[in-house]
């Protein structure tokens, strides 16, 4: 086992990883609006699906993978009324490969941000 860190993402809110690598596979934690400062990204859900994508392109290059190599994100929403707007995001970052995904309304997220993700990849 593998823990990943790097800095390109914010650092863990709490008593856990960014990630984890295991048998070639990297599991993260989820990636919330934060900026590799710590700053809050707050506006649309368009806005915060971007920042989210950053993070998780962060820790996925530091576990050697990439979006490309992702197999099933788990997506939690504040509002599921923000789905249509997020999916619109969602396709852009996933064209050719487009990995198997939950998506659920969650009553509440940290920071009470609209969007967190959570990806499982292949290590390559």
């Amino acid at each position: 086992m593998k823990v990943v860190q790097t800095v390109k993402a914010p650092q863990a809110i709490g008593p856990y990883s960014q990630g984890i690598i295991v048998n070639n596979m990297f599991y993260s934690s989820g990636q919330i609006p934060l900026t590799a400062e710590g700053d809050l990204i707050t506006g649309t859900i368009q806005e915060e699906t971007h920042q989210v994508f950053k993070n998780l392109e962060a820790v996925l290059q530091e576990a050697g993978a990439s979006l490309q190599s992702v197999v099933k994100t788990t997506v939690f929403l504040s509002d599921m009324n923000d789905f249509a707007a997020f999916n619109e995001v969602y396709s852009e970052y996933f064209t050719s490969n487009k990995p198997a995904r939950s998506c659920v309304q969650v009553a509440r997220l940290p920071k009470d941000v609209k969007v967190e993700i959570e990806v499982i990849a292949l290590v390559q």
